[in-house]
């Protein structure tokens, strides 16, 4: 328990350079609080006593804002990073070195039963108020964009934005932060390009009318 307590905290003081002291961390981060509970919680789950895992959840979520169904699987030093309206369903499986963003949802598409929830692979970094919904797989290295809804599986090395998500960037870095300042935006690309060749075709029209008009001429 001690091991795992000291590999939270250090897994914040690599995710959050706020982060000035332990103390702080362990007093004021609900991430933090978040994944030490679900920890017990999943357990309990596992150990086959749901329902007294599903209170211990709600208590956590009453607690931290952060909803973490007790089946959830969540691999080492993931980081939520605030957390307030983070929600990750049951079937739902996280790898290693995960950083989660405030209100986030790792959610499912219906009723179905069975793995209904996303997998996440290792060293994930998904923005602030992304969803990643249904059964698919989230490649490892891979980053969310701020707001994006993503439907479907992505290949490792991948930057996702937009709704629905698109790969707009296979990346060869591993850093462990997402700038979303320098994020693609491939719609305003495609309005770009677009405006761009209607001003082409207006021009050619241009030419186009002077030529007859001087040929009547």
């Amino acid at each position: 328990m001690f091991r795992a307590v000291r590999e939270q905290i250090e897994t914040v003081f690599r995710g959050d350079p706020a982060a000035k002291s332990a103390v702080e961390i362990f007093f004021c981060y609900p991430g933090f609080h978040a994944i030490l509970w679900h920890r017990g919680a999943h357990k309990l789950y596992m150990a086959g006593f749901p329902l007294v895992a599903r209170i211990v959840s709600q208590f956590n979520r009453l607690l931290t804002g952060i909803e973490i169904h007790p089946g959830a699987t969540i691999g080492r030093r993931c980081f939520i990073d605030h957390g307030m309206g983070v929600v990750i369903g049951e079937t739902t499986e996280i790898g290693d070195d995960v950083l989660l963003y405030q209100g986030v949802t790792l959610g499912g598409t219906g009723k179905e039963k069975g793995k209904r929830h996303p997998t996440i692979g290792d060293n994930v970094v998904i923005g602030t108020g992304a969803k990643i919904l249904g059964n698919i797989t989230i490649g490892s290295h891979t980053k969310i964009g701020a707001g994006s809804v993503v439907v479907r599986s992505v290949p490792d090395n991948s930057t996702v934005v937009g709704v629905p998500g698109r790969v707009v960037r296979l990346r060869v870095d591993t850093g462990d932060y997402l700038e979303h300042g320098t994020l693609p935006d491939p719609e305003g690309q495609l309005i770009d390009d677009l405006t761009k060749r209607v001003e082409q075709l207006e021009a050619q029209l241009k030419l186009l009318a002077e030529d007859r008009l001087a040929e009547r001429r």
